[in-house]
């Protein structure tokens, strides 16, 4: 099965972001960002890593790509558009999730419709 361009882009995007910022998060490196760490933060490493390798499998296995790939976008459009007014929108983490739910948001409405 054919995956749809924008959808190929979206999770590309995924695994190339999140690589970079869980080994930022496990590290330390993303302190300025994320603050130090605590429990609440190394449960976003959690989410994040399962983020990636989910968009790593749909990458992998045509036939889920369909079933799960929308929702996967669904849920990070939503939970980034909440970072924004949570966290300011100037802060780095609410502008740079900004931009990745405008494309997720894009790759959505090209492949439900």
């Amino acid at each position: 099965m054919r995956m749809p361009p924008m959808m190929f882009v979206s999770l590309i995007v995924n695994v190339v972001v999140l690589v970079p910022v869980i080994w930022g998060l496990s590290t330390g490196a993303q302190d300025v960002a994320f603050g130090v760490d605590t429990p609440a933060r190394r449960i976003l490493v959690a989410v994040y890593a399962a983020i990636l390798i989910l968009s790593a499998l749909l990458l992998a296995w045509p036939a889920a790509r369909s079933a799960l790939g929308p929702g996967l976008l669904a849920v990070q459009v939503v939970y980034k558009l909440l970072t924004a007014p949570l966290l300011g929108v100037g802060h780095p983490v609410a502008m740079a999730n900004l931009g990745i739910a405008a494309l997720h948001a894009v790759t959505l409405a090209v492949v439900l419709r």
